[in-house]
Parts: structure tokens; C-alpha cells; sequence
């Protein structure tokens, strides 16, 4: 687990297809400043994933790290769960 100094959030993988970078989502909440209404933010972060573990839908943890490329400043910490994998064979494609 990563130490309390470095921010932590949890997301979900959006796109894997990049060499040892993901894409991560992470939903945050906000206030409206005069109006006072909660509305969902999605959020898009480039993340380094070293091993090339992550699929498109996984739940990860995500940690704050220093700059490793233009605009990576996170890396993949855990994968929380895997997303489910469906498998379809040939003769039932319609």
C-alpha cells in the first residue's frame, strides 16, 4: 500500500492500449459554488503501468508519483478487481 505523503485515488481503466500507460477515470464529486448542488466530475489520467497488467474496465488504485513523462504524474499501485472477461466461441456469433 502506498504511504499517507502521496495522494491515492481509485478508478476505473478506460483505455490500455498505450506501452506502459493506461487511462484511468476517476468519478469525483463537486459542489456548485453559488447554487450548492452535487454534480459528478469524470477525470482522465494518463498512469504508468509498469507491467502492462491493466485491462480496459479493471478497478485500480492510483498513486501520485514524480513527473515521468509530459503528462503521466501517476502510477498504478493495485489492481482492486480484474473486469470480467466474456467468452464467445465461433458458432454462436449471429
Amino acid at each position: 500500500m502506498a504511504d499517507n505523503k502521496h495522494k491515492t485515488m481509485i478508478g476505473r481503466v478506460v483505455s490500455a492500449r498505450m506501452n506502459k500507460t493506461c487511462i484511468v477515470a476517476v468519478e469525483k464529486q463537486k459542489q456548485h459554488p453559488l447554487y450548492r448542488k452535487t454534480y459528478r466530475l469524470e477525470v482522465k489520467y494518463k498512469v504508468h503501468d509498469e507491467k502492462g497488467e491493466c485491462q480496459a474496465d479493471d478497478r485500480v488504485r492510483i498513486v501520485e508519483t514524480r513527473p515521468l513523462s509530459k503528462e503521466k504524474r501517476w502510477r498504478v499501485a493495485e489492481i482492486i478487481s480484474k473486469a470480467a472477461v466474456v467468452e464467445i466461441k465461433p458458432g454462436e456469433v449471429v
